[in-house]
């Protein structure tokens, strides 16, 4: 497949280029996380997708083989808890196979990493992002929904650490919750070869019961890191990144901070993200997503099709927080 020029390549109302997709293989989890899957919500009578509903292996190759043509670079396979879908590995060395395709990263919990790992890595996986909220197993348990121990997250974090693999771990910091985790999760990761994320709590979905006054702000997370550690800012990987990049200036590593609500980046954002049903959402807080599958099924040009939804974005959700009544989609529906 020929590269295109860049001036031919969609971008959106506001200049903003395509570079990366973030597919849900399946909305089913292993844990029942409260700003995500609350257990109260997402029980035994809860309607999960299934069946003709999932798009295929194929039909999701069909989506990336375009999403490169509309210049896009990096996939990362999600969830819900992605490895709950059979044959990821199979997944990854089909996308791996496609010309364009810079970079196949998972977002996981972690619980199953240790079973498929190897696999994933052979088939080509690049880097992985697991999650961790808490180093207290009582707290890790209350905000998982599940009577799990911190021990099985770092156990998969280990295992795909010694696959040789990138990893990131994410924290979710909520306040009066785990806002004290902090510099606890500082501690532990900095030694190691993991660069640790806190996250800001967001307002996705509808069913997490967020509040503003909930949000642990970017602000006061670098306060409290800062107070223990000598920290200096590092630059951007690349257009788009979410996370302010900070390195440790004893040379230990790094950490990041995604402040969606304090200091939103709508004006960089180059994701999309496509549901394991095949709609395709142009940002996390949509309400409404594009049938894709229905595309791919009747044989329209998939291609055109994506095109015109990317020019037509105009999505700045954060910048615009409040007075935004719409129901939003569920983050465990198109993933994080």
């Amino acid at each position: 497949m020929k590269s295109l020029e860049a001036s031919h390549l969609p971008t959106d109302e506001f200049g903003r280029n395509l570079r990366d997709i973030r597919i849900s293989l399946t909305d089913q989890c292993n844990l029942r996380c409260g700003y995500c899957m609350p257990a109260e919500v997402f029980n035994s009578d809860y309607p999960f997708l299934s069946g003709q509903k999932l798009l295929t292996f194929h039909e999701i190759a069909q989506v990336v083989e375009v999403f490169v043509q509309c210049g896009g670079k990096k996939v990362r396979l999600t969830g819900g808890e992605p490895l709950l879908r059979k044959d990821v590995d199979q997944l990854i060395g089909i996308l791996k196979g496609i010309q364009g395709v810079e970079e196949v990263a998972l977002t996981t919990n972690g619980l199953l990493l240790p079973k498929y790992i190897d696999a994933m890595v052979d088939a080509g996986l690049d880097r992985v992002t697991l999650s961790l909220d808490a180093l207290e197993d009582s707290l890790f348990q209350k905000m998982s929904g599940r009577a799990v121990s911190v021990r099985q997250v770092l156990v998969g974090i280990d295992a795909a650490r010694d696959a040789g693999i990138p990893v990131k771990v994410n924290s979710v910091i909520i306040r009066g919750l785990n806002d004290h985790q902090v510099l606890p999760l500082a501690e532990f990761f900095k030694p190691r070869d993991e660069i640790l994320r806190y996250i800001e709590f967001m307002d996705v979905g509808n069913c997490n019961g967020w509040a503003k006054d909930q949000v642990y702000s970017a602000k006061e997370i670098l306060s409290d890191l800062t107070s223990q550690y000598d920290l200096e800012p590092v630059g951007a990987n690349y257009v788009g990144e979410v996370a302010k990049r900070y390195r440790y200036l004893d040379g230990s590593g790094e950490i990041g901070i995604i402040s969606s609500v304090s200091q939103p980046f709508c004006r960089s954002c180059n994701r999309a993200r496509l549901s394991a049903d095949g709609k395709l959402y142009t940002c996390l807080f949509a309400s409404q997503g594009h049938d894709l599958r229905s595309v791919l099924r009747s044989g329209e040009d998939l291609k055109s099709v994506l095109e015109n939804l990317w020019t037509r974005r105009k999505d700045r959700y954060s910048e615009l927080r409040g007075g935004q009544e719409e129901k939003k989609i569920e983050m465990s529906y198109i993933g994080g």
